[in-house]
Protein backbone atom coordinates (compact mmCIF):
# COMPACT_ATOMS: atom_id res chain seq x y z
CA UNK A 1 0.00 0.00 0.00
CA UNK A 2 2.96 2.14 0.34
CA UNK A 3 2.84 4.95 -2.94
CA UNK A 4 6.45 5.42 -3.99
CA UNK A 5 7.81 8.40 -5.38
CA UNK A 6 6.49 9.38 -9.34
CA UNK A 7 3.60 7.03 -8.75
CA UNK A 8 1.41 10.05 -8.22
CA UNK A 9 1.33 13.43 -9.85
CA UNK A 10 3.04 16.67 -8.46
CA UNK A 11 -0.58 18.27 -8.71
CA UNK A 12 -2.49 15.40 -6.82
CA UNK A 13 0.61 14.81 -4.28
CA UNK A 14 0.63 18.40 -3.39
CA UNK A 15 -3.27 17.78 -2.77
CA UNK A 16 -3.07 15.33 -1.03
CA UNK A 17 -0.41 16.71 1.23
CA UNK A 18 -2.39 19.66 2.06
CA UNK A 19 -5.35 16.67 3.32
CA UNK A 20 -3.02 15.04 5.43
CA UNK A 21 -1.70 18.02 6.91
CA UNK A 22 -4.92 19.35 7.68
CA UNK A 23 -5.84 15.74 9.16
CA UNK A 24 -3.32 16.28 11.40
CA UNK A 25 -3.68 19.63 12.61
CA UNK A 26 -7.45 18.70 13.64
CA UNK A 27 -6.63 15.51 15.08
CA UNK A 28 -3.90 17.26 17.29
CA UNK A 29 -6.26 18.85 18.54
CA UNK A 30 -8.50 16.34 18.93
CA UNK A 31 -6.44 14.20 20.94
CA UNK A 32 -6.21 16.52 23.65
CA UNK A 33 -9.98 15.19 24.47
CA UNK A 34 -9.12 11.35 23.92
CA UNK A 35 -6.28 11.27 25.80
CA UNK A 36 -5.10 11.25 29.77
CA UNK A 37 -2.57 10.29 32.14
CA UNK A 38 -3.52 6.65 31.71
CA UNK A 39 -4.52 6.16 27.64
CA UNK A 40 -1.38 8.28 27.03
CA UNK A 41 1.26 5.28 27.35
CA UNK A 42 -1.05 3.07 25.22
CA UNK A 43 -1.09 5.36 22.40
CA UNK A 44 2.89 4.98 22.40
CA UNK A 45 2.52 1.49 22.70
CA UNK A 46 0.01 1.59 19.57
CA UNK A 47 2.58 3.40 17.45
CA UNK A 48 5.67 0.54 18.43
CA UNK A 49 2.88 -2.17 17.73
CA UNK A 50 1.66 -0.47 14.07
CA UNK A 51 5.36 0.11 13.24
CA UNK A 52 6.39 -3.18 14.16
CA UNK A 53 3.38 -4.76 12.42
CA UNK A 54 3.82 -3.26 9.30
CA UNK A 55 7.29 -4.58 8.89
CA UNK A 56 6.31 -8.19 8.74
CA UNK A 57 4.47 -9.42 5.40
CA UNK A 58 2.09 -11.71 5.23
CA UNK A 59 0.95 -13.88 1.49
CA UNK A 60 -2.00 -12.69 0.32
CA UNK A 61 -2.52 -14.37 -3.51
CA UNK A 62 -0.86 -14.66 -6.68
CA UNK A 63 2.63 -14.29 -5.02
CA UNK A 64 1.58 -10.91 -3.66
CA UNK A 65 1.74 -9.72 0.03
CA UNK A 66 0.20 -7.58 2.92
CA UNK A 67 0.73 -5.87 6.07
CA UNK A 68 -1.25 -4.52 8.67
CA UNK A 69 -2.11 -1.04 8.32
CA UNK A 70 -3.49 -0.34 11.71
CA UNK A 71 -6.01 2.24 11.16
CA UNK A 72 -8.74 0.47 12.94
CA UNK A 73 -7.03 -0.78 15.39
CA UNK A 74 -5.32 2.23 16.85
CA UNK A 75 -8.64 4.12 16.46
CA UNK A 76 -10.60 1.55 18.89
CA UNK A 77 -7.62 1.30 21.18
CA UNK A 78 -6.58 5.07 21.55
CA UNK A 79 -9.43 7.29 19.84
CA UNK A 80 -9.91 8.20 15.87
CA UNK A 81 -7.65 11.82 16.54
CA UNK A 82 -5.04 9.97 18.27
CA UNK A 83 -5.02 6.80 15.72
CA UNK A 84 -4.47 9.10 12.70
CA UNK A 85 -1.69 10.66 14.92
CA UNK A 86 -0.41 7.10 15.61
CA UNK A 87 -0.58 6.04 11.99
CA UNK A 88 0.91 9.18 10.62
CA UNK A 89 3.75 9.13 12.71
CA UNK A 90 4.57 5.59 11.80
CA UNK A 91 4.67 6.02 8.24
CA UNK A 92 6.91 9.69 8.46
CA UNK A 93 9.09 7.57 10.10
CA UNK A 94 9.33 4.77 7.72
CA UNK A 95 9.66 7.07 4.87
CA UNK A 96 12.31 8.76 6.76
CA UNK A 97 14.11 6.18 8.23
CA UNK A 98 13.63 3.26 5.78
CA UNK A 99 12.44 4.91 2.40
CA UNK A 100 9.19 2.99 2.61
CA UNK A 101 7.39 5.05 0.29
CA UNK A 102 8.11 7.93 -1.13
CA UNK A 103 8.35 11.43 0.92
CA UNK A 104 6.43 13.34 -2.26
CA UNK A 105 3.93 10.69 -1.77
CA UNK A 106 3.95 11.17 1.91
CA UNK A 107 0.98 13.13 1.66
CA UNK A 108 -0.72 10.25 -0.18
CA UNK A 109 -0.04 7.71 2.06
CA UNK A 110 -1.09 9.65 5.53
CA UNK A 111 -4.62 10.74 3.27
CA UNK A 112 -5.06 6.68 2.59
CA UNK A 113 -3.73 4.29 4.93
CA UNK A 114 -3.66 6.84 8.33
CA UNK A 115 -6.43 9.34 7.85
CA UNK A 116 -8.88 6.82 5.87
CA UNK A 117 -8.43 3.72 7.69
CA UNK A 118 -8.51 5.59 11.09
CA UNK A 119 -11.99 7.44 10.19
CA UNK A 120 -13.54 4.42 8.09
CA UNK A 121 -12.33 1.89 10.74
CA UNK A 122 -13.89 4.06 13.89
CA UNK A 123 -17.03 4.79 12.03
CA UNK A 124 -18.10 1.18 11.40
CA UNK A 125 -16.96 0.14 14.91
CA UNK A 126 -19.38 3.06 16.34
CA UNK A 127 -22.33 2.13 14.31
CA UNK A 128 -22.28 -1.92 15.29
CA UNK A 129 -21.04 -0.88 18.93
CA UNK A 130 -24.69 1.59 18.85
CA UNK A 131 -26.50 -1.91 17.91
CA UNK A 132 -24.92 -4.53 19.71
CA UNK A 133 -25.09 -5.50 22.97
CA UNK A 134 -22.48 -3.89 25.75
CA UNK A 135 -20.38 -6.80 25.75
CA UNK A 136 -16.57 -7.40 25.24
CA UNK A 137 -17.22 -9.89 22.55
CA UNK A 138 -19.22 -7.61 21.32
CA UNK A 139 -16.72 -4.85 20.84
CA UNK A 140 -14.33 -7.14 19.86
CA UNK A 141 -16.59 -8.39 16.89
CA UNK A 142 -16.81 -4.34 16.60
CA UNK A 143 -13.50 -3.41 15.96
CA UNK A 144 -12.88 -7.32 13.49
CA UNK A 145 -15.19 -5.87 11.58
CA UNK A 146 -14.55 -1.77 11.21
CA UNK A 147 -10.48 -3.65 10.54
CA UNK A 148 -11.96 -5.83 7.67
CA UNK A 149 -13.80 -2.68 5.88
CA UNK A 150 -11.24 -0.13 6.46
CA UNK A 151 -8.68 -1.87 4.28
CA UNK A 152 -10.93 -2.35 1.20
CA UNK A 153 -11.86 1.58 1.71
CA UNK A 154 -7.58 3.04 2.48
CA UNK A 155 -7.70 0.63 -1.47
CA UNK A 156 -10.10 2.65 -3.39
CA UNK A 157 -9.35 6.01 -1.63
CA UNK A 158 -6.01 5.12 -3.14
CA UNK A 159 -7.90 4.49 -6.51
CA UNK A 160 -9.19 7.72 -6.17
CA UNK A 161 -5.99 9.65 -6.22
CA UNK A 162 -4.82 7.27 -8.91
CA UNK A 163 -7.90 8.39 -11.01
CA UNK A 164 -6.95 11.52 -11.34
CA UNK A 165 -3.00 11.66 -10.95
CA UNK A 166 -1.92 8.34 -11.98
CA UNK A 167 1.54 8.76 -13.85
CA UNK A 168 1.46 4.79 -15.16
CA UNK A 169 0.08 3.41 -18.11
CA UNK A 170 -2.13 0.82 -16.36
CA UNK A 171 -5.61 1.12 -16.95
CA UNK A 172 -7.80 1.90 -14.40
CA UNK A 173 -10.11 -1.18 -15.25
CA UNK A 174 -6.93 -3.29 -14.24
CA UNK A 175 -6.29 -1.19 -11.06
CA UNK A 176 -9.71 -1.25 -9.48
CA UNK A 177 -10.28 -5.20 -9.53
CA UNK A 178 -6.55 -5.56 -8.80
CA UNK A 179 -6.53 -3.10 -5.83
CA UNK A 180 -10.11 -4.08 -4.41
CA UNK A 181 -9.32 -7.86 -4.25
CA UNK A 182 -6.23 -8.21 -2.81
CA UNK A 183 -6.91 -5.65 0.15
CA UNK A 184 -10.00 -7.81 0.59
CA UNK A 185 -7.49 -10.51 2.18
CA UNK A 186 -5.39 -8.19 3.34
CA UNK A 187 -8.65 -6.49 5.45
CA UNK A 188 -9.14 -9.99 6.80
CA UNK A 189 -5.75 -10.70 7.92
CA UNK A 190 -5.40 -7.12 9.20
CA UNK A 191 -9.32 -7.89 10.97
CA UNK A 192 -7.84 -10.97 12.53
CA UNK A 193 -5.15 -9.12 13.96
CA UNK A 194 -7.19 -6.41 15.31
CA UNK A 195 -9.71 -8.38 17.06
CA UNK A 196 -6.97 -10.67 18.66
CA UNK A 197 -5.12 -7.38 19.84
CA UNK A 198 -8.35 -5.75 21.12
CA UNK A 199 -9.34 -8.80 23.04
CA UNK A 200 -6.51 -8.80 24.32
CA UNK A 201 -6.58 -5.56 25.98
CA UNK A 202 -10.12 -5.88 27.19
CA UNK A 203 -9.42 -8.96 29.10
CA UNK A 204 -6.43 -7.35 30.94
CA UNK A 205 -7.37 -3.63 31.25
CA UNK A 206 -10.66 -3.18 29.42
CA UNK A 207 -10.73 0.66 30.49
CA UNK A 208 -7.76 1.35 28.51
CA UNK A 209 -9.36 0.74 25.45
CA UNK A 210 -10.78 3.98 24.21
CA UNK A 211 -13.79 2.56 22.04
CA UNK A 212 -14.98 0.20 25.05
CA UNK A 213 -15.05 3.22 27.61
CA UNK A 214 -18.67 2.60 29.60
CA UNK A 215 -18.34 -0.99 29.01
CA UNK A 216 -16.84 -1.73 32.34
CA UNK A 217 -18.58 -0.58 35.83
CA UNK A 218 -16.16 1.42 37.58
CA UNK A 219 -14.90 0.09 40.73
CA UNK A 220 -16.33 1.50 43.93
CA UNK A 221 -14.97 1.20 47.35
CA UNK A 222 -17.21 0.02 50.19
CA UNK A 223 -16.77 0.15 53.73
CA UNK A 224 -18.53 -2.10 55.96
CA UNK A 225 -19.29 -1.01 59.37
CA UNK A 226 -17.11 -1.92 61.77
CA UNK A 227 -18.21 -4.78 64.26
CA UNK A 228 -18.01 -3.84 68.04
CA UNK A 229 -17.95 -6.69 70.41
CA UNK A 230 -20.46 -6.46 73.21
CA UNK A 231 -19.10 -5.80 76.93
CA UNK A 232 -19.30 -8.89 78.88
CA UNK A 233 -21.98 -8.13 81.13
Amino acid sequence: MHVPDGFIDAPVSVTAGAIAAAGIAVSLRGARRELDDLTAPLAGLTAAFVFAAQMLNFPVAGGTSGHLLGGALAAVLVGPFTGILVVSVVLIAQALIFADGGLTALGVNITVMAIVTALVGYGVFKLLVKVLPRTRPSVTAAAFTAALVSVPASAMAFVAFYAVGGTTEVPLSTVIPAMLGVHVLIGVGEALITGLTVSSVLAVRPDLVYGARGLARPLRLTVEPQKTEEAAA
